[in-house]
């Protein structure tokens, strides 16, 4: 009964204000054009493309799985651009969010080697659910009058963030969106609310060198969302001959993760992570698998460029 119930209390926990509503990411700090549209490289004549995905909760009944890619380039010395998208769903299409979203960053100079940059996020958020899919104690979402209507809808979101960074470290402010909407709304006296809150991110990270071969790169995110307690997210990986990386990643009340990435090509990296989770979830879940891929385009031909560390 327990495991039926899972479906049921992962679909409200996505759309209560009390849990987690934007997608989580080991590797955050490869997937940062989603979370902040501040967020830049600032190389010339270079195109990045990422794509992640993410199985949550593995074993779970109805557990989150999450698809992102982004692109962007430089426009000038002063803009970038790019587009992401990322689909999540819940329960085998039971509830299915896609987001699609355009960036803009203008970045400043602030120093010789330190520069800010103040990004845009426009775009929609498509929403759509499928209630049959849904199993309850009687075996038919009938029998429960506030699963009995689908929802399919369009929400606009709107944006913004700061990304200060220099070659060794960046700090970043951010708002994915800090426009609300209402999923669910009160029908027929049934209480079925739903809503998208604001979330808030500050991040930061840092490149030390140990020696020639070997950087150490701790960061963190802090996540605020209104009517949920704060996440943290802390993480230390190692970095050697700028191609192997491995390290550990602990978010707060919630999972440790061990964490890898592997430069296949100058321009191709692969990277792998793997959360365990410390809640009480963790009775029935074996955990939760994250893989990603990044890729550089070099228009330059020959360019060298330094490695990207974040």
């Amino acid at each position: 009964m327990k495991i039926k119930l899972l479906i049921l209390i992962i679909f409200s926990c996505y759309l209560d204000a009390f849990c987690q509503q934007d997608p989580e990411f080991t590797h955050y700090m490869y997937n940062m054009k989603i979370i902040n549209p501040g967020y830049v490289n600032n190389s010339p004549e270079t195109i990045y493309f990422g794509g992640f995905y993410r199985k949550q909760w593995v074993d779970v009944i109805g557990n989150p799985t999450t698809y992102s890619f982004f692109t962007h380039l430089p426009l000038s010395s002063k803009l970038e651009a790019g587009i992401s998208f990322v689909n999540d769903e819940i329960g085998e299409n039971a509830l299915k969010e896609n987001n699609v979203t355009a960036d803009l960053a203008y970045i400043l100079k602030v120093s010789k080697t330190i520069k800010i940059s103040f990004g845009l996020k426009a775009g929609a958020t498509f929403l759509d659910t499928d209630f049959s899919r849904f199993r309850l104690e009687s075996g038919n979402t009938s029998t429960d009058p506030a699963f009995s209507q689908n929802i399919h809808q369009t929400y606009p979101t709107l944006g913004t963030g700061a990304f200060l960074f220099s070659k060794n470290y960046y700090l970043g402010l951010s708002t994915p969106n800090f426009l609300k909407s209402k999923h669910l709304k009160d029908a027929n006296h049934i209480q079925r609310i739903g809503g998208e809150e604001i979330h808030m991110y500050l991040t930061g990270g840092y490149v030390f060198k140990v020696s020639q071969s070997l950087k150490v790169k701790p960061s963190f995110l802090l996540r605020t969302v209104n009517g949920a307690s704060s996440m943290i997210d802390i993480s230390a990986n190692f970095l050697y001959l700028d191609r192997f990386e491995a390290g550990v990643s602990y978010r707060y009340d919630d999972s440790i993760s061990a964490l890898m990435s592997i430069g296949i090509t100058t321009n191709l990296k692969f990277g792998y992570a793997y959360d365990y989770t410390t809640t009480n979830l963790g009775n029935f879940t074996s955990g939760t698998h994250e893989f990603f891929l990044l890729y550089n385009l070099d228009l330059s031909k020959g360019y060298h460029k330094s490695p990207r560390f974040f």
